[in-house]
């Protein structure tokens, strides 16, 4: 029997729990090649075969040829046999030997779940996570050790110590580890193993455990410890012949206290656990110096089942790789950044897929190799190597490192894909009456239980009571212009009621209950115009517009009949954020001009304030010291107000309250909001503060206001809930003796006036809510809120009620508000959008709680009106957060070098798109200017389908390309990954020069059949007059991604 056979035939007699894994050992004098293969080990299969063997096709010598980009993906393009080789996330660990006291243990000094934290310069606290930056002289030696060193692929081991014993039995028996050093190697392996958060006190509180945190570091510092982050050789201690006891006993003993201390151990850190995901295993990294070696010895090991192996980790985490590299004193200064290196290897996420699924050594060398081609070199002297790179708000996808190439589909035409976008969102004629209705009945009824489940969350709470507060004032405002405009026939007590009626019924019942019905400019102007008609003509304007209202209700059923809605896809993001930026606006000129308005009516320079406290009769006390007491102190010290002004409190600083007070709602508000992402309070805490900002915000200043007690303007709520004019009721009569029998008859003109200005409100509104930007995931219902709508102004026309629609900003707040966010469990990890939380409570609990205002009048009476004007300039300023439109408005004022990366800039020259951006802003001019004159402003509606017309004009003005860049509703981020994946699929397949005029910018498109010809080309030999080009090394999707924007 050879040798190395009869050694490992004892091994597997002396371990009974244990078996020799598949091991892979190499001479270390072996010269370093970057193809080594050991040559003995099963070749790989071809993903595209079914698994089968294509060992004619891609041979050994074929595997080491090609590129390692190529190789990775064939590895990972292998089935994997068993659930032992399915990949995990990986937590990683690096422990360092070194000298606490008398005792010579392994210290925690790094980890890593996505990015590196390493433990401060005081040994008692973490970094803050960062993007580790490596040497890479480190990544070259790394590469040797497991070119050279031993790699133990599934080894069956289910602690620590049956791994030592198989670590240090294999090298013994490969020549690469002296026999009379084997028994102190195994005791420097089995060293007791101190984490991070053994050195501060186990407590909840962050308080003490910062002040344990001072306490554990004065300790520290007496004891002279050794830090992780001074350099190897300097730190890193000695393993002296007086470490070495009975390796048995030792070992024995050392396992036993390692479990007890590995239950107290998880007990103490699972705060930490928290942080790691679901099933993840855990790859440790053991790096030394002794100086009973004469030479480096490195291991890599993969177990072939994850064992917890008492305190070797900090979490509870199974184990399934580790790496050791143990050597002489100063033989290796650079141990810490080998480790460091293998670390970050590991928490890469191709590499540590290879690392699951490789067989032999070659495979991990392929794994490194590619790493390499991956790797950015920063140039030594024009960065700071000390500095710590924070992590990436959004880290690009990896799926083309690693997905063996395929085949690309066929093209899919452009037209085929919108019309079928549109089939999706009910924006597409069906050809039969109702049939967009019937479809959005049939896509949103499956969602309809879940839409009240999933209001069970603190965010459902605290969105209700911001939008209660946002949606009251302009109810109760809007009632008091009404009441002007109609002479009282409708006013703050109708606009309630109606609040109410059409809040509850659109929320039970429409197709997109995150819209937020509301009063608009242009109803208001509409009632007015109405109103001085029927003055005019001595009609009765109730029962006159009750027809109105009834003709505006036949008029939408007829258009969801003949699915009219469908009309709304040419509403692009320049009609809508045009609408969207001047409702925005408006919110934010009204908020200010109202506090403008209390200057004019309360000034700071008025005249003397005739009113002078003086004492009681028969009181000793002069009239000087009664006079230093105020107004409203007065008579608390029994004194007697004397003068012409007594009657009213003083005034002038209510001018100065209110704009301290709406100034100061909006700044907390806007804090508050974003203090999700501050560094204080847990992540729960941060979050509810976040939710409930604007409520925050409210209490505050009013208790505030309160406090002062400086006579501010307070919102004023009906106190009984009864018609505001005494001879009407709550229901119209349809026929007076006022009104001829043809007035019923002619209401359908200006119905049909109000249906238009109706139809633009509620569908502008509702695109806007369902932008693709918003994720929605439940679908989209416009033909059913436009027939809910319909059926709610009847109602609200026989009881004399006035019209809500969709209101812009309140709805862009409402989603805002409900907006979801992954939770960060890897430190360092920002936040993803996931979507919107869709929902119908909030919308009903809002109207409900509108309907109950009057009972509350008592309390809402104290909130002061700049409050509310402070939460109208919030939701202004918020609803402009995310406008492309508002952006490049922004854009036109910076320097070239501070303008944001935003993907429009990449693709489009800047005069282009400052061009687009003055036309638009041009647009949105005259819609201002239209709506701020009464006489004009009745032709808003028909001006937003001006700009429809005008949008489709500027197609002779600018190209395809540039329109579906600057005027589309794709997500930032999706467009930014497509552009990524392009960029990365012209650096793999290195594309023709034939191709490049379809990145340069100029506008001018190819015909339509040149990318089909270019791939023509590519697979056929034949074509001469066609570029041959390799596109086999590139997947489906990069595929996808590249010709859809070569369309372009």
């Amino acid at each position: 029997m050879p040798q190395q056979t009869k050694s490992q035939a004892q091994l597997k007699h002396f371990h009974g729990n244990g078996r020799l894994p598949n091991v892979i050992a190499t001479d270390s004098s072996r010269p370093w090649n970057m193809n080594s293969s050991s040559g003995d080990d099963e070749a790989p299969k071809d993903p595209r075969t079914g698994g089968e063997d294509f060992t004619q096709q891609f041979t050994e010598n074929d595997f080491e040829a090609t590129p390692p980009a190529q190789r990775v993906q064939f590895i990972l393009g292998e089935d994997v046999d068993d659930g032992s080789h399915v990949s995990h996330p990986l937590f990683s660990e690096m422990g360092m030997l070194v000298k606490e006291g008398d005792e010579i243990e392994w210290k925690e000094t790094a980890r890593w779940i996505k990015f590196e934290e390493d433990v401060e310069e005081g040994g008692n606290r973490w970094s803050k996570p960062h993007v580790a930056t490596l040497s890479l002289h480190s990544l070259f030696e790394l590469r040797g050790l497991l070119a050279n060193g031993s790699v133990m692929l599934d080894m069956e081991a289910n602690n620590l110590e049956v791994v030592a014993d198989l670590v240090c039995d294999q090298m013994v028996s490969s020549g690469t580890l002296p026999a009379g050093v084997k028994d102190k190697v195994k005791d420097a392996l089995l060293r007791r193993h101190r984490h991070q958060h053994e050195y501060a006190k186990k407590t909840r509180l962050p308080i003490i455990r910062s002040l344990a945190d001072m306490r554990n570091q004065s300790s520290s510092k007496k004891k002279k410890s050794n830090s992780k982050n001074l350099r190897p050789a300097q730190n890193l201690p000695v393993i002296t012949e007086d470490m070495v006891k009975s390796p048995s006993s030792q070992s024995m003993a050392r396992q036993t206290s390692g479990t007890e201390l590995a239950e107290q151990q998880h007990k103490g850190n699972t705060h930490f656990m928290r942080k790691i995901p679901p099933g993840a295993e855990a790859s440790n990294i053991l790096v030394g110096e002794v100086d009973f070696l004469e030479r480096q010895l490195s291991c890599f090991i993969r177990l072939s089942q994850a064992a917890v192996m008492g305190d070797l980790t900090e979490v509870p985490v199974p184990t399934r790789f580790i790496f050791i590299l143990l050597g002489p004193p100063g033989s290796q200064s650079n141990f810490h950044e080998i480790g460091r290196a293998m670390a970050t290897l590991m928490s890469d996420e191709i590499f540590h897929e290879v690392a699951y699924r490789a067989r032999k050594r070659d495979h991990l060398l392929a794994g490194v190799d590619e790493f390499l081609d991956a790797v950015t070199v920063l140039p030594p002297g024009e960065w700071d190597p000390t500095i710590r790179i924070e992590p990436p708000a959004a880290i690009p996808s990896q799926e083309v490192r690693k997905r063996p190439p395929e085949l690309p589909k066929e093209e899919i035409d452009e037209e085929e894909e919108e019309q079928r976008l549109r089939e999706e969102s009910g924006l597409s004629r069906t050809g039969r009456l109702f049939g967009g209705l019937i479809n959005d009945f049939k896509r949103k009824i499956p969602w309809y239980i879940s839409d009240y489940k999933d209001a069970l969350s603190m965010q459902c709470v605290a969105s209700w009571i911001f939008l209660y507060f946002a949606c009251l004032s302009p109810i109760i405002t809007f009632g008091g212009l009404l009441s002007e405009a109609t002479g009282k026939n409708m006013a703050a007590m109708e606009s309630l009621v109606s609040g109410f009626v059409c809040g509850m019924g659109y929320g039970f019942f429409s197709g997109q209950p995150l819209t937020i019905l509301g009063s608009t400019g242009p109803v208001l102007v509409f009632e007015s115009i109405v109103y001085e008609f029927s003055m005019a003509q001595g009609w009765d304007y109730m029962t006159f517009r009750f027809w109105i209202g009834m003709w505006v209700a036949v008029i939408c059923v007829v258009l969801v009949a003949i699915d009219a809605s469908a009309l709304v896809c040419y509403i692009t993001r320049f009609t809508e954020e045009n609408f969207a930026t001047l409702i925005a606006v408006i919110f934010v000129y009204k908020a200010i001009e109202n506090v403008v308005v209390i200057g004019k009516t309360f000034p700071v320079n008025q005249g003397i304030y005739d009113c002078i406290c003086t004492p009681p009769l028969q009181s000793n006390a002069s009239v000087l010291e009664f006079a230093k007491y105020k107004w409203d102190s007065c008579e608390s010290y029994n004194g007697t107000l004397v003068g012409h002004d007594c009657g009213t409190p003083p005034t002038e600083n209510v001018f100065l309250m209110s704009v301290v007070l709406c100034t100061g709602t909006f700044i907390l508000s806007t804090i508050l909001k974003e203090f999700k992402n501050a560094l204080f309070f847990p992540s729960i805490v941060r979050q509810y503060i976040s939710d409930f900002s604007v409520l925050i915000a409210i209490f505050a200043m009013t208790f505030f206001d309160y406090s002062l007690g400086v006579p501010t303007q307070k919102l004023e709520v009906p106190h009984e809930l009864k018609p505001t004019l005494s001879t009407r009721g709550w229901l119209i009569p349809p026929f007076t003796e006022k009104n001829p029998w043809w007035s019923p008859i002619i209401a359908v003109f200006p119905a049909m006036l109000g249906t238009i200005l109706i139809f633009m409100d509620q569908q502008i509104t509702a695109v806007i809510v369902n932008r693709k930007e918003n994720k929605l995931k439940k679908g989209c219902g416009y033909h059913l809120d436009l027939f809910v709508l319909s059926g709610l102004i009847a109602i609200c026309s026989m009881m004399g009620l006035p019209w809500f629609v969709a209101a812009t900003v309140l709805s862009i707040n409402h989603v805002n508000s409900l907006k979801l966010e992954s939770e960060c469990s890897a430190p360092g990890e920002k936040p993803q959008f996931l979507g919107v939380r869709e929902q119908r409570v909030t919308h009903i609990m809002i109207f409900l709680t509108i309907g109950g205002s009057v009972l509350l009048t008592p309390l809402l009476g104290n909130i002061p009106m700049p409050v509310l004007f402070g939460v109208f300039l919030y939701m202004g300023v918020a609803s402009l957060k995310g406008l492309q439109f508002f952006d490049r408005i922004l854009i036109m004022f910076m320097p070239a070098k501070y303008q944001p990366d935003y993907m429009f800039l990449r693709q489009v020259p800047i005069k282009r798109v400052h061009l687009f951006t003055i036309i638009q802003l041009a647009c949105l001019i005259i819609l201002w200017l239209i709506k701020s004159f009464p006489q004009t402003s009745i032709l808003f509606p028909l001006m937003l389908v001006v700009m429809i017309g005008i949008r489709k004009s500027l197609d002779f003005v600018f190209t395809r390309r540039e329109l579906k860049i600057l005027d589309d509703i794709m997500p930032e981020m999706t467009k930014r990954a497509a552009a990524d994946d392009l960029h990365q699929l012209d650096a793999e397949v290195g594309f023709c020069q034939k191709y490049l005029p379809f990145f340069g910018g100029r506008g001018k498109r190819e015909p339509k059949g040149s990318l089909d010809a270019g791939l023509d080309g590519a697979a056929n030999p034949n074509a001469g007059a066609q570029i041959k080009c390799n596109i086999s090394n590139a997947n489906e999707k990069e595929f996808e991604a590249q010709s859809s924007l070569l369309k372009k």
